[in-house]
């Protein structure tokens, strides 16, 4: 757990360090700030995405990888995972800032996406979990450090509530670590980290104000792809 509660600090700190200096910003360079951090947002999400190529891939992992989004997509908004987040974020606000200006709700939901969604989350949390080895969190930490600050600059302190998404989900893997690592490898870890990077995508356009493409729906294609990969072998496709 070492990796997770760096990762917590960094993100605790940044937000302290953004909220106090985003209340000094203007207006204007407070939304460029939140353009860069769309834009770095994008580039993460595209190298991400990407890694359908990677090594131990093969020709289907893309399909894989678009029958993740797209059946994640159908199950997250049938559930509305998207409404459920704003809702917990909505709770939070209520109760933590009774302001109705304030914008904690939307910073807790893009920095919980952002900061939870992505193969360093899942690879650095088995690591530490299996062998004790947190470098992965660690380096994770210090990016995370750096966005809590350009993202709390924008979104005010609400941003630091993603501190709770962070401990829950990667403790939760580090802690079944054994588990995970015996289904996320080779392809299965490849499909899900480009599923991860196309909704990752997402949140950038989000943050650039282009389209809000509710990425909380599309949260069970983390699941949904590397099971498809499961299941192709099982069924001799791969």
């Amino acid at each position: 757990m070492t990796g997770t509660l760096i990762n917590v600090a960094t993100v605790l700190v940044g937000t302290a360090v953004g909220s106090t200096v985003g209340a000094r910003l203007s207006q204007g360079i407070q939304d460029r700030v939140m353009s860069g951090l769309g834009l770095i947002t994008l580039v993460i999400g595209v190298d991400l995405a990407l890694s359908w190529s990677g090594p131990g891939t093969t020709s289907h992992t893309t399909l894989f990888v678009l029958g993740g989004i797209l059946i994640g997509g159908i199950v997250g908004e049938a559930i509305d995972i998207e409404s459920r987040l704003e809702g917990f974020g909505a709770l939070l606000q209520r109760r933590l800032s009774p302001n109705r200006e304030s914008r904690l709700s939307e910073g807790f939901v893009n920095a919980s996406l952002l900061f939870c969604v992505g193969s360093m989350t899942v690879v650095g949390s088995i690591q530490d979990g299996l062998t004790g080895d947190y470098q992965v969190l660690a380096a994770k930490a210090v990016l995370d450090g750096f966005a809590a600050v350009a993202l709390s600059a924008a979104l005010g302190w609400g941003v630091g509530l993603s501190a709770i998404s962070i401990l829950l989900l990667q403790g939760t893997v580090t802690l079944g670590a054994g588990v995970f690592d015996q289904f996320l490898r080779g392809e299965a870890l490849a499909a899900m980290t480009s599923a991860g990077g196309i909704t990752i995508i997402g949140i950038g356009l989000k943050l650039l104000g282009v389209k809000d493409v509710r990425v909380g729906n599309y949260l069970p294609a983390l699941i949904i792809a590397p099971a498809l990969v499961g299941l192709a072998k099982l069924a001799g496709i791969t």
